[in-house]
Order: structure tokens, then C-alpha cells, then sequence
């Protein structure tokens, strides 16, 4: 069983930076990639970012050029910064793992954080 905890969440105007961090715990190694989805309302949820154990990363169309995944091996966290925030950014934003490297689907989930990005 893996456990995922997000924080980092918040307000923030277009054009901003957030960093949101996910602390995993149990047994993570079982997971070839951890990642972030997001869902706005309405409408259903997407990936944003994917980094595997090998330190490759995947991110969207939509966010490329403006968000970066990382991870810290050693301290079992994976972080997603983003710059240059949109209103069409705001979101929840749910940390993810799993053993597809592609984490389509997830095996695991946590509770999610509110992004909001205001015009």
C-alpha cells in the first residue's frame, strides 16, 4: 500500500509560480512512476506530469515550457513547480502513482490540493 500527501496548493494571480509537493510513504517502490493529474470543474480529469524512476518526465501540451516534475528519491517526494500560471490552470491537483510507466491508470491517489489562478 502506497500513501500519497499533497500540499502547496493555493491562490495565486495569473502569471505566478506555485510549487506543489507530494510526500509518498509505504511501499513505494512497488511504483514505476509518480505523477499529477488535475481536474477542473466540470470536466474530467487529465495528466499533467509524469516522472519515472529513471528520472525521464513526461508533461502535457498544455503545461509543457511552464511546469517541471521532479523527484527526490531519497526523500520519497515528487514535486511539481509551476510558473507562468493560467486561469485555466485552477484545478484540483492529485498526486498519483503507479506501476505503468505511464500511470494510465493510477494505482494510487491522494486527497488532492486546490489550485486557483485568478485573472
Amino acid at each position: 500500500q502506497v500513501q500519497l500527501v499533497e500540499s502547496g496548493g493555493g491562490l495565486v494571480q495569473a502569471g505566478g509560480s506555485l510549487r506543489l509537493s507530494c510526500a509518498a510513504s509505504g511501499s513505494i517502490f512497488n511504483s514505476n512512476a509518480m505523477g499529477w493529474y488535475r481536474q477542473a470543474p466540470g470536466k474530467q480529469r487529465e495528466l499533467v506530469a509524469v516522472i519515472i524512476t529513471s528520472g525521464t518526465t513526461w508533461l502535457a501540451g498544455s503545461v509543457k515550457g511552464r511546469f517541471t516534475i521532479s523527484r527526490d528519491n531519497a526523500k520519497n517526494t515528487v514535486n511539481l513547480q509551476m510558473n507562468s500560471l493560467k486561469p485555466e490552470d485552477t484545478a484540483v491537483y492529485y498526486c498519483a502513482a503507479g506501476t505503468r510507466v505511464d500511470l494510465r491508470p493510477a494505482n494510487y491517489w491522494g486527497q488532492g490540493t486546490q489550485v486557483t489562478v485568478s485573472s
